[in-house]
């Protein structure tokens, strides 16, 4: 059965589901702190950290394009509702291993692995939710407050895990991490978002399978040579940006305290804070792919800072403007994709943008910490192959100078890609060469449903 609905007019419903996702949010951000901490303690080796980070995303990755597919046919609220359980229990587990004292550092990988899973439902039915929530000229707005929320995680969590460590400890951090949850479960309890009405039919006029609205999601974005233009180039930069973030706490950890690491996080978290706060009041610049490619490539000048010194002054600054350019950056870019791209079919499209902007990531993933560990941390030691070399007058030698001259090339690269993308034609006037596929009048939104059939009740595991 189908009932049809109009789109909710203003931004209520959004601001209900936003609070909910960020208490959620600020919780799972402790979690990582501590967890990353404990894992340092457990290894003092850089991989680890790296082999978490790829087992948080690398199911997402695989996953994107079968859950974007599912999305679209599925009511979004419940798969919201469904993604936020699933992530709850898997956060629940890890805190019955730590009770009984038998959690390990492959079981962080596992954990890991399955909060990706949910992850790959929860993030593009939460993004193309908005779209069916918000204003079109609100849009950036909204997206400035998704980037806000993040922020707020990146400045509050380090420094209240802290103190929370000593206090209650990592099991009483991860019940504090489950019992945030119920705020977002909460929120989605008592709102409704509409269903767009799907106007997409195989030839012969019936409903296509699911691996073909799969495929159909990569066929959006091949035949518009901007977005899948721009796709890649946010590859190269989360290859780059990646390749040397998940590296940060073991190189700040391995000249100072933990107590440090959270004012670096801290630090980033204000930068992205002030960028996410500036990105709602402004709502992006009007040429948006401006935007885009200016503040990525000022993310990666504030890399390129954060592996100058073994500084906690000059990394703080460092990762201060980078975070401050991500949210402005990532709002922008969201607000293209959303212009552009209808939105019965976002679900799909953005899962496919999550898959082609995040497949370089496992690689960077792979490839950092015995990078770090055994080739660039050694030649930058003491008496390494690098100590009295240029790239030592530059970063410097000793303690995690070799994790500092990733951070140099990684930052360097990023910039250098930003350059070759403003000069490829179809990304730069992706803007002008798409037509934008959102009403103007909120009114003229009449091919919205509701749908209440019993397909929507069939949710396997995510992503």
């Amino acid at each position: 059965m189908t009932v049809t609905t109009s789109k909710p007019r203003g931004m209520r419903t959004f601001l209900t589901i936003w609070v909910g996702q960020v208490i959620s949010v600020l919780g799972s951000g402790l979690t990582n702190f501590a967890l990353g901490v404990w894992i340092f303690q457990q290894t003092g080796e850089a991989t680890p950290f790296a082999l978490t980070v790829l087992f948080g995303n690398l199911p997402q990755v695989l996953l994107s394009p079968l859950a974007g597919a599912l999305i679209d046919r599925w009511n979004r609220r419940l798969v919201l509702i469904v993604a936020d359980t699933g992530s709850a229990l898997t956060t629940f587990g890890a805190f019955l291993l730590l009770l009984n004292g038998e959690l390990q550092v492959w079981h962080i990988f596992i954990i890991a692995a399955v909060g990706s899973v949910f992850q790959g439902f929860q993030e593009p039915a939460y993004m193309a939710s908005i779209t069916m929530l918000v204003p079109k000229e609100q849009l950036g707005r909204a997206s400035g407050m998704v980037q806000m929320g993040q922020a707020l995680t990146s400045l509050i969590s380090p420094l209240l895990a802290g103190f929370l460590f000593v206090a209650i400890g990592l099991e009483g951090i991860i019940l504090v991490d489950f019992a945030t949850f119920f705020f977002a479960i909460g929120a989605l309890l008592f709102v409704r978002i509409p269903q767009p009405k799907s106007s997409v039919e195989s030839a012969e006029g019936e409903k296509p399978s699911v691996w073909q609205d799969a495929a159909y999601g990569w066929r959006y974005v091949r035949e518009r040579q901007g977005l899948f233009g721009l796709l890649w180039y946010f590859a190269m930069v989360n290859f780059f940006l990646n390749f040397s973030s998940v590296l940060a706490p073991p190189m700040i950890l391995s000249f100072a305290d933990a107590d440090a690491l959270g004012l670096v996080q801290a630090a980033g978290g204000l930068g992205m804070l002030l960028g996410s706060i500036i990105m709602s009041a402004w709502g992006g610049p009007k040429r948006a792919i401006l935007g885009v490619i200016g503040f990525i490539s000022l993310i990666g000048v504030g890399f390129l800072i954060m592996g100058l010194q073994a500084s906690i002054l000059v990394i703080s600054a460092g990762i201060f403007i980078g975070l401050f350019a991500i949210p402005i950056a990532a709002g922008t870019s969201q607000v293209i994709f959303q212009r552009k791209v209808a939105p019965d079919v976002q679900g799909r499209v953005f899962a496919i943008r999550a898959m082609i902007s995040r497949s370089m990531m496992p690689l960077a993933f792979l490839l950092a910490g015995p990078l770090a560990d055994r080739v660039f941390i050694p030649m930058l030691s003491p008496g390494g192959g690098l100590s009295d070399s240029i790239f030592a007058a530059l970063v410097g030698v000793g303690a995690g100078r070799g994790i500092g001259l990733l951070f140099v090339f990684s930052g360097a690269f990023v910039v250098l890609v930003s350059i070759l993308a403003f000069a490829n034609p179809r990304i730069r006037n992706v803007e002008s060469e798409l037509p934008d596929l959102l009403p103007e009048d909120e009114e003229e939104s009449d091919a919205v449903e509701e749908n209440v059939s019993i397909d929507a009740t069939l949710f396997p595991s995510e992503s």
